[in-house]
């Protein structure tokens, strides 16, 4: 019964972050934030099902958005940065201790974006025109990142105390 609940629950994951990354690659605005949405079924399968089905499902989430949206930007963003970020977050905070997480967290989110930031400038445009430094933007993105990974924090917890049943 509960391999049977964990692939249903796997395949709705699956469906709702495809749809999501979808959504985010069709409409001219809040592109980002569609993704952060999306980003955060991968904590929520890792609470509601097992390690391995949210592996399967970030694996099958991504292959199906480059499958059915093909490559855009929006699907690199999703599998370099905010679908691994919830295994990322996971293993990280069961070091509980906080400047390591937070270290930890900012180096995997410059990693992932400078990969972004080159494949972006390699395959989608030559220059990336922007009225700041990229220094000042990254250091904007860092901050950005992590209210976002507070968001995630809140959202987790929410989770945890109203949805989650302790067996």
């Amino acid at each position: 019964m509960k391999k049977t609940l964990n692939i249903a629950r796997g395949g709705l994951f699956t469906a709702l972050g495809v749809f999501l990354i979808y959504l985010s690659s069709i409409i001219p605005t809040s592109k980002l934030y569609i993704l952060g949405i999306a980003s955060a079924i991968i904590p929520l399968s890792i609470l509601t099902t097992s390690l391995n089905t949210s592996f399967v499902v970030y694996t099958a989430t991504s292959l199906l958005s480059l499958l059915i949206i093909g490559l855009k930007g929006t699907v690199f963003v999703y599998i370099l940065l905010l679908g691994l970020y919830g295994f990322i977050k996971y293993y990280t905070e069961k070091l509980r201790n906080m400047p390591v997480e937070i270290i930890l967290k900012l180096l995997y989110f410059n990693t992932a974006a400078g990969i972004l930031y080159y494949l972006y400038i390699t395959f989608f445009i030559r220059e990336l025109k922007i009225n700041i430094s990229l220094y000042a933007a990254a250091i904007m993105l860092q901050f950005i990142f992590i209210i976002f990974d507070y968001a995630l924090t809140i959202f987790i917890a929410y989770v945890n105390k109203h949805f989650v049943k302790i067996s």
